[in-house]
């Protein structure tokens, strides 16, 4: 016995999908079959689901490229005593 799932989606997305598939020798259906086949076979997404960042917050730096930010921050008193900042949240959540 077969099942049938429904799906609403942009017209533009459909009419892309459908053209990709095309061109890759299958239909949109059987494409989604693949999917939900793979996605059991790999007990989660086929593949890597993730945040695309405008900018990378955490991108890798050198030991000194930190102490001169450090430095910079404190030039600029950036920053906040970690006591200070505990207590405004305790005083803000009810902690």
């Amino acid at each position: 016995m077969a099942s049938t799932i429904q799906i609403r989606v942009e017209d533009e997305l459909k009419s892309k999908s459908d053209a990709l598939f095309k061109d890759l020798g299958t239909d949109t259906t059987t494409a989604i079959r693949m999917f939900l086949t793979q996605a059991i076979a790999a007990n989660g997404f086929p593949f890597e689901i993730k945040r695309q960042l405008e900018s990378k917050p955490y991108a890798p730096m050198t030991e000194k490229e930190i102490i001169e930010k450090l430095k910079k921050s404190r030039e600029k008193e950036m920053f906040r005593d970690a006591d200070d900042v505990i207590s405004d949240m305790r005083s803000k959540y009810g902690l």
